[in-house]
């Protein structure tokens, strides 16, 4: 019997349910920061790639 009152007691209870909200709030919020992350990191490269060409020729043409 008192088993019994104590499932029912524990299938009522609530608290933590937050916790676990918030917990799947921030892994969707990490989720989102990796795929953006991602999509953005090609670019960046790139960019600076370019960017290190830029002063490259530009210090070439300074020197001749």
């Amino acid at each position: 019997m008192k088993f019994s009152l104590n499932m029912k007691r524990f299938s009522r209870d609530e608290d933590g349910a937050v916790t676990v909200d918030w917990v799947v709030l921030t892994a969707a919020i990490v989720g989102l920061a990796v795929v953006a992350f991602g999509a953005i990191e090609g670019a960046t490269s790139d960019m600076a790639s370019d960017i290190a060409s830029e002063i490259t020729a530009s210090n070439a043409d300074a020197s001749t």
